[in-house]
């Protein structure tokens, strides 16, 4: 599956540890996950091999957001790799946002966003959304 213009805010993320760290930002400015992300991370995330960077306790989740102008209703809706694996072949172009959340302290933060689909030529028309009964 390969990932184009991908922007990497690793830079940002220890920028942003190192203004917590030095109690120059509130650690509830960074912990401030809602609701509805702690529970994306539960039920749609995966988790990764890095521990949080705030509380050290524990997993950091990676949740991945899929928004396009092909996908209709699926936009916005949180996915797993596998099914970014079965969009990427099948959709026009989009956009696909990970956010890493502790599910402990509800650290969160942008790790990375990119582009997947089918990537339209010059002058080529975007293909059309292949129709499915079944959702991702």
């Amino acid at each position: 599956m390969p990932r184009r213009s991908v922007v990497d805010h690793t830079l940002r993320k220890r920028a942003l540890l190192a203004d917590v760290r030095a109690g120059r930002v509130a650690l509830a400015e960074v912990c401030d996950a809602t609701a509805q992300l702690v529970q994306a991370a539960r039920h749609h995330g995966e988790e990764t091999a890095d521990r949080c960077p705030v509380c050290q306790n524990t997993l950091l989740t990676r949740v991945n957001y899929v928004y396009g102008e092909a996908l209709g209703t699926v936009a916005g809706q949180a996915k797993r790799e596998r099914e970014l694996a079965r969009m990427d072949s099948m959709q026009d172009e989009f956009a696909v946002y990970a956010v890493e959340v502790c599910r402990s302290c509800r650290w969160n933060h942008l790790a990375v966003s990119y582009v997947l689909g089918a990537e339209p030529g010059p002058g080529q028309a975007p293909r059309r959304q292949r129709r499915r009964t079944v959702p991702y």
